[in-house]
């Protein structure tokens, strides 16, 4: 038996396409590829087009319209990076020691001795932010940040804590942040797709493309990932240049006969909602080859942009061209975009084990100049004011030892911070202990972070549901509380 559609708001999918008038859009399509590929005519991108299918729309003014997502991957030291803690330089080398008799533990290791930061820090800007030397150009940048300094997770494994930061579940199977503002909001632009992800080349993120999955929500609405490791970031966007056969006409005629096979099985299969995942995506893509090529190339970019986002250096240069090209894909109409930094596995990420002083300056280096540039450069084309920016990672690292000079796993606290639409700049929200291993006053879970940019975008994360396997489901679950504290 076909499941039921997915309710949203008292209208169900099938029943709003139906009244829409089903398979027009096929229809539209094979008109718009005559006329701008048999003719040879150039449409320009649109600003801004009629939302697809929004289930909820914007509840209440919004401040934000899209998102870049910038994700540490595999848990950034807070106590090495953005929380200064002086009591670990007091203590360094004494055994770990909270004083109130709770029961020392950690996730791969057995817990060593505390630990200092190995790096210098200073205060920065007006707000006075501490930051460490690993993040000079960022430091630059905190009078424009608003911090979490005691997010907290329900786990310190990887994978569930992925899916919790991405999906708000610690299981798979559930649509991330992404998913749900595509589904909520819908498309700015019919061009280029809602939401993208721009992995490490060295490889994608602990759960693979579970953390840009759309779950249970229409497969439409799940990232679209980018090959950054390849010469092509989008793969069979144009046909081969060697097949004859590969002609305009040929190619309006097969898609003709697909759309007529499709719409005839779709008519019989009306609470099948994959199908028509395939279908939007076959036609966003036709819509692309269009679209995408010049949205995805920098050689038009000056060369102080591309030195802005350190593209003139081998360090940086793979992070910052990956947040050039967000910044180009937000301009023409993505939604939200993510840009990862590190692949899943034991090295080449922010899971430092081994030692802090050698693993992380590498990896804080690759990202902290790009990201500086592309906040630099968002408030220097106005795009800042209806941009939100965030910086995430899925947990912290412990204030004691593992083997010399690694951290292990700590789910207790850690940082993340948000900057443009909305947000009020220059703030800090929350603290952790004075040895950053658990959250203190003003302690953020992962379901306050996204009621928040839920809110930013316009949403009441406690309305944007969809009715799943008997249960109403949502982001935030049944928790979550707007941080009101860091709204402009």
């Amino acid at each position: 038996m076909n499941p039921p559609p997915a309710k949203v708001l008292g209208t169900s999918r099938r029943e709003f396409l139906s009244q829409l008038g089903g398979g027009l859009g096929g229809v539209a399509l094979a008109w718009f590829l005559d006329q701008n590929v048999l003719r040879g005519g150039r449409t320009p991108l649109p600003a801004a087009v009629p939302d697809f299918v929004p289930r909820a729309g914007s509840q209440f003014r919004p401040r934000a319209k899209r998102v870049i997502q910038l994700f540490m991957n595999g848990g950034a030291s807070p106590m090495d990076t953005f929380d200064y803690k002086p009591e670990l330089i007091r203590r360094h080398g004494q055994k770990f020691d909270p004083g109130d008799g709770r029961r020392v533990e950690a996730a791969t290791s057995v817990p060593g001795m505390v630990m200092k930061s190995p790096f210098e820090w200073r205060q920065h800007g007006q707000c006075g932010r501490w930051v460490s030397s690993v993040l000079p150009c960022m430091a630059e940048s905190v009078d424009d940040l608003a911090f979490l300094m005691s997010m907290t997770s329900r786990t310190n494994v990887h994978g569930p804590a992925s899916y919790l930061m991405n999906t708000g579940s610690l299981l798979s199977g559930f649509p991330c942040m992404g998913s749900w503002l595509s589904y909520g909001l819908g498309r700015i632009t019919d061009s280029l797709p809602s939401f993208v992800v721009l992995p490490d080349p060295r490889g994608l993120p602990y759960n693979q493309k579970g953390n840009f999955s759309s779950g249970f929500l229409p497969v439409g609405h799940q990232g679209t990932v980018f090959n950054t490791a390849g010469n092509e970031l989008i793969a069979h966007l144009h046909a081969p240049s060697g097949n004859p056969l590969a002609i305009p006409a040929a190619e309006r005629e097969g898609r003709e006969l697909l759309a007529s096979l499709n719409r005839r099985h779709q008519a019989a299969h009306e609470t099948d909602l994959r199908l028509e995942g395939r279908i939007e995506a076959y036609e966003l893509a036709a819509r692309m080859q269009l679209s995408a090529p010049e949205a995805m190339d920098l050689e038009g970019e000056t060369p102080a942009t591309r030195q802005l986002y350190g593209m003139d250096q081998p360090v940086t240069a793979d992070y910052g061209r990956r947040c050039l090209l967000a910044r180009r894909l937000i301009e023409r109409g993505v939604r939200f975009v993510q840009v990862w930094s590190g692949a899943g596995g034991a090295s080449g990420n922010w899971d430092n084990h081994g030692s802090i002083a050698r693993e992380l300056p590498p990896i804080a280096a690759a990202t902290d100049r790009p990201i500086a540039g592309l906040l630099r450069d968002l408030r220097a084309r106005g795009l800042l004011e209806d941009t939100l920016v965030l910086w995430n990672t899925e947990f912290g690292r412990m204030p004691f030892t593992q083997g010399s000079d690694g951290r292990d796993h700590n789910g207790g606290t850690f940082v993340g911070w948000m900057a443009g639409a909305g947000v009020r700049a220059g703030v800090a929200y929350g603290e952790s202990d004075p040895w950053a291993w658990q959250a203190g006053p003003g302690a953020v879970s992962t379901y306050d972070f996204h009621a928040t940019v839920l809110h930013l975008l316009g949403l009441d994360h406690t309305k944007v549901a969809v009715y799943h396997n008997g249960v109403s489901r949502r982001l935030t679950d049944v928790h979550g509380e707007v941080i009101r504290a860091v709204l402009a």
